[in-house]
């Protein structure tokens, strides 16, 4: 609460000390107060800040809105070190203990680093000379950075805000806060290679000119003066290199505090106070003016400047979505960029086809020359080869005529004979070629002689001489004649040997072609059997299935009969134990007299005997039914359960089969057990005899039930 009241206090005595007017809702204070009441303001203000930067935390989040208002009133020049870190909460960062081994590291960025150093801050005592401390402390800041962030590594703008930097803090300081304003305040999209920041700052500021000042806009238009040319390093140093210091740091102390947005305000401020001067300049002379007129405009203090800004309307929401608009525009932009550099590429690449193309044509043509001179002897070549085919074709014709003269049983035989034959001609050819080389022999030695003889021919007379060479040339040509038979025999001999040979082959060939005959036919009659044998196998598997399907169907009766014996054996069961209750029930009732007991006894007697006959004929069934007729059919022992299981379903078969029968009585049926008459426990003796009969009678019947109970039927094949 006291901080509060501070505050308050504070702003309404800067108010009233300065004299200032309330302007569109702001409550800035101009710099024209009496130099009186400066030192008391002066004092006030130090007090203000020194219990804000103390209790910081507290009045960030409860007073932000008047630690705004004291920011753009301006940061005093020894809080604005600590200040400025605690506005971008960069008093402790976890890269400040990093900041002494990036010095130790190389940086590829060191020449451009080394080159800007010089050009920032020319003027500036602290920068001026070369390799002061000033430049050296700025050169390890710009280093370490470009090793923290490789991506953006050095941009040269990013000097101006490092070089002010410096003026108000140490360099590990510096690099800290330099870090977190191009994290947290849009500065490393700015400085990135691309600048995408930049052009979507272009986009915004330019709209908002269109929406402000459209008369500028259209002059700019005209003049072909875009925004790029004079806004640019507004972003990119927030008016450092712009304005004076003094000014420049008021707007960085509000661009701490409030972002990029104090950057749109002040430019849009400037262009409404130079609205009508830059109206009547061509492009030329709004750079001059922009370069020279402006920085000088507000000597006298920025308080003018901050309060027009501040005039300005400016539009979050309105801004995001030109953020969208522009992100969309450069979307396409990428889009088509990409179409063109895919279609320049595509291009490129079809040049290369075409030449490519164009060279394989070339080599083409000329393969197609040589090829055509290639067809010419081919086709010279194949001519010759045909004549040739042809008079190898009348030969082999002749040879086969020869062949097939002889019988085929014979033709071993023959070939051996006419090898015998061949045989002698060769010897026969061989001594003629003997003599023959004999005879050329004797004629050189006669030639020789000759020659010897005719030494001095020359020295007879010319008619001498004539007949002479008339002699040598008939020897010549004897001798020519020799050599001729010899040649014409040799080639004769190598004629009956091809012709010899060419028979063997032919032997061979005719022998080949029998043995793929026989194999053939071989093949054929094993396809035959084979299929024959599948055939077999067919009708052996259907016989089986016919023979699985009738064991199936005779297994299926078998289990029929059995369970028609075994419901006959249950319903006999049934019938004699009701007849037994029948008995009894007439008994106790009195329904029998004395006089026809005994016949009556005798009847049920007969009764049971019959059906005991019955019985064992059933017994006589099953057990020839249940033996296993073929295909190793078992019997497997299944317990029948109790008769009680068969009497409700079939009472209705047993009535029939005792009306059938002739027996008259009605039956009985009890659930539960018989009870006994005490009235009638003193009987006659015919009862008493009656009685025993009957227990007799019943004993047989319980003992036949028991093996009754046991039925046996085949289950499995």
């Amino acid at each position: 609460m006291d901080s509060r009241r501070l505050l308050e206090t504070d702003s309404k005595s800067l108010r009233s000390v300065n004299g200032s007017r309330r302007n569109s809702g702001s409550s800035l204070v101009s710099s024209s107060s009496a130099s009186s009441n400066l030192s008391h303001l002066e004092e006030d203000s130090w007090i203000l800040w020194g219990r804000v930067v103390n209790e910081w935390e507290d009045v960030r989040k409860k007073k932000e809105k008047q630690v705004k208002e004291l920011v753009r009133k301006g940061i005093p020049h020894h809080f604005r070190a600590i200040v400025w870190q605690l506005l971008c909460s960069a008093q402790s960062m976890p890269i400040k203990d990093q900041y002494s081994e990036l010095l130790k590291m190389t940086s590829p960025c060191e020449k451009l680093i080394r080159r800007d150093i010089a050009r920032t801050y020319p003027e500036h005592n602290f920068f001026k000379e070369k390799d002061s401390l000033g430049q050296e402390v700025l050169f390890n800041v710009m280093k370490a950075y470009s090793l923290v962030d490789r991506e953006v590594g050095y941009c040269q703008g990013s000097a101006f805000i490092v070089g002010l930097l410096l003026m108000q803090m140490p360099e590990e300081e510096a690099f800290c806060v330099f870090v977190k304003l191009m994290q947290d305040y849009r500065l490393r999209e700015l400085f990135k290679p691309s600048m995408a920041e930049l052009g979507l700052c272009m986009y915004q500021f330019e709209c908002m000119i269109q929406e402000h000042l459209p008369e500028l806009f259209v002059h700019f238009q005209s003049q072909s003066f875009h925004t790029s040319m004079y806004a640019s390093s507004w972003f990119l140093t927030i008016f450092l290199t712009t304005f004076p210091l003094p000014i420049a740091t008021r707007i960085f102390d509000i661009f701490m505090s409030e972002g990029l947005e104090i950057v749109f305000r002040v430019g849009l401020a400037l262009l409404q106070m130079n609205q009508a001067e830059l109206m009547q300049l061509d492009m030329e002379g709004m750079l001059q003016h922009f370069q020279k007129v402006i920085p000088h405009q507000f000597d006298g203090g920025p308080d003018k400047l901050i309060q027009a800004a501040y005039q300005v309307k400016y539009n979050s929401k309105k801004m995001k979505k030109l953020e969208k608009e522009y992100t969309t525009i450069k979307t396409k932009e990428m889009e088509e960029q990409v179409e063109i550099k895919r279609l320049r590429t595509e291009n490129r690449l079809l040049k290369q086809r075409i030449e490519t193309l164009e060279k394989e044509s070339a080599s083409l043509a000329d393969r197609l020359i040589q090829l055509e001179k290639e067809l010419v002897q081919a086709r010279l070549s194949e001519a010759e080869s045909q004549c040739a085919l042809k008079e190898m074709q009348d030969k082999v014709l002749d040879i086969e005529k020869r062949n097939n003269s002889f019988p085929d049983e014979n033709n071993i035989a023959r070939l051996q004979e006419e090898l015998i034959a061949v045989k002698l001609r060769e010897a026969e050819a061989i001594m003629g070629l003997k003599e023959l080389r004999q005879q050329v022999k004797d004629l050189e030695e006669h030639w020789q002689r000759h020659l010897a003889r005719t030494t001095g021919r020359w020295k007879d007379p010319p008619k001498k001489n004539a007949m002479i060479e008339l002699q040598d040339e008939l020897m010549t040509i004897r001798l020519r004649e020799a050599e001729t038979q010899a040649e014409i025999k040799e080639i004769k001999q190598r004629m009956m040997e091809m012709e010899t040979q060419n028979q063997i082959n032919s032997n061979h060939l005719r022998r080949a072609e029998q043995e793929v005959t026989n194999l053939q036919e071989k093949v054929q009659y094993l396809s035959a059997q084979n299929k024959g044998l599948l055939t077999q196998l067919s009708e052996a598997k259907r016989k089986q299935a016919e023979i699985e399907c009738k064991n199936k169907e005779e297994v299926m009766a078998v289990r029929l009969r059995e369970a028609d014996s075994i419901a006959a054996v249950a319903e006999l069961q049934q019938h004699i134990a009701e007849l037994e209750i029948q008995k009894e029930e007439g008994k106790l009732q009195g329904q029998l007299n004395k006089s026809d007991s005994n016949q009556y006894i005798r009847e049920l007697k007969d009764q049971i005997a019959e059906l005991n006959h019955e019985l064992r004929c059933l017994k006589g069934q099953r057990g020839f039914s249940s033996q296993p007729p073929f295909d190793g059919i078992h019997i497997v022992n299944h317990l029948i359960g109790d008769d009680e299981s068969f009497h409700s379903s079939d009472e209705e078969f047993i009535d029939n089969s005792l009306q059938e029968s002739g027996i008259g009585f009605p039956l009985h049926r009890k659930s539960g057990p018989m009870s006994l008459d005490p009235t009638l426990a003193d009987g006659s003796e015919s009862e008493a005899e009656g009685s025993t009969l009957e227990t007799r009678e019943g004993s047989r019947v319980a003992q036949k039930e028991q093996p009754l109970r046991r039925a046996s039927y085949s289950t499995a094949v």
